[in-house]
């Protein structure tokens, strides 16, 4: 960098940039500064002064008319120097941070499940009547979500009829895996109940294979193995097996199997997603599941399960 340039006379030689052991003492390679403040090829500057490239530099001999070309620009003046700098790298950084953002999410779906199914059997172990607990399970994060959009804690999604046509089947798959998942929690452990669920990913490779024609490599098939063999060990040991709660861990993995084909099929490219596609599901599946529970159940069934879980329980019931 060059500091700056004074309108003074001054003088510098090319051999004043060179180690002291290469220097030569050539009258000729000397350039002088003129006094002058603009000189026609030469314009002097008293703001500092920035290198930016130097052609010929030393590779001149002594005696050669050819002078050295030295190009700078002004500190206020921008232009950008190509020096290879590496940055780092971005993508790489925002791949990790991804990566990252999407285990945690796991995690806390994995918390929030378990708190969720604890006390949904406890729930189910006091008031018997899935159909009814499935219902306001889904009434209760549709709440939720209207506030959430009413206060604008989250932008309100804008959807059209077709938006609607094409989240119904994903609707009806959600709703059918969701009450099984409940009515099988009714009838036996929670522990069970997710045992039996956790051979989704089977059903979901073998449906897309069978009905759907799609392949996979050798070894997704061998990773299969161990998962059914372990629904089949729980299901033989299990103690308190009973067939209903065992059919409907199954019927609910098959149903969220088609939920998933649904959604990815039906909703590519639809503006909606994430957390407000979830409340629109819901949504749709409570109006889908209102009227089978009430016919299913019913309210008189309701209310005499509730004066019962009251007496039994006390007030702690609502909790």
């Amino acid at each position: 960098m060059i500091s700056s340039i004074k309108q003074s006379t001054g003088s510098f030689t090319r051999c004043d940039f060179l180690p002291r052991r290469q220097r030569c003492v050539a009258k000729s390679d000397v350039v002088s500064v003129p006094s002058s403040a603009n000189v026609q090829g030469f314009k002097c500057s008293a703001k500092p002064l920035y290198m930016c490239s130097v052609e010929g530099f030393g590779s001149r001999s002594i005696g050669s008319k050819s002078g050295s070309v030295c190009r700078a620009y002004e500190a206020e003046r921008s232009q950008p120097l190509d020096l290879n700098i590496e940055l780092p790298d971005q993508e790489a950084r925002s791949e990790t941070a991804q990566k990252l953002k999407i285990g945690i999410y796991f995690a806390t779906w994995w918390a929030l499940n378990v708190v969720f199914n604890i006390y949904n059997k406890k729930v189910l172990n006091a008031f018997p009547y899935p159909w009814l607990t499935s219902t306001l399970s889904l009434a209760t994060g549709s709440l939720m979500m209207l506030v959430s959009w009413a206060v604008r804690i989250a932008e309100p999604p804008k959807t059209d009829l077709d938006f609607w046509k094409t989240l119904f089947p994903v609707a009806v798959a959600h709703t059918i895996g969701h009450v099984a998942a409940t009515v099988s929690m009714s009838k036996v452990a929670v522990s069970f109940t997710h045992i039996i669920k956790s051979g989704e990913p089977a059903f979901s490779v073998l449906v897309s294979r069978f009905l759907l024609g799609e392949t996979f490599p050798v070894p997704v098939y061998f990773s299969l193995l161990p998962i059914i063999g372990g629904c089949a060990l729980a299901a033989v040991t299990e103690l308190n097996f009973n067939m209903t709660g065992f059919m409907g861990a199954m019927i609910s993995n098959l149903a969220f199997v088609f939920r998933n084909i649904f959604s990815k099929r039906g909703m590519k490219g639809k503006s909606v997603g994430g957390m407000n596609y979830y409340a629109c599901l819901s949504m749709l599946s409570l109006l889908i599941l209102t009227p089978f529970a009430i016919a299913v159940e019913g309210p008189q069934m309701w209310a005499a399960g509730w004066q019962k879980a009251i007496s039994q329980i006390g007030p702690n019931f609502i909790w």
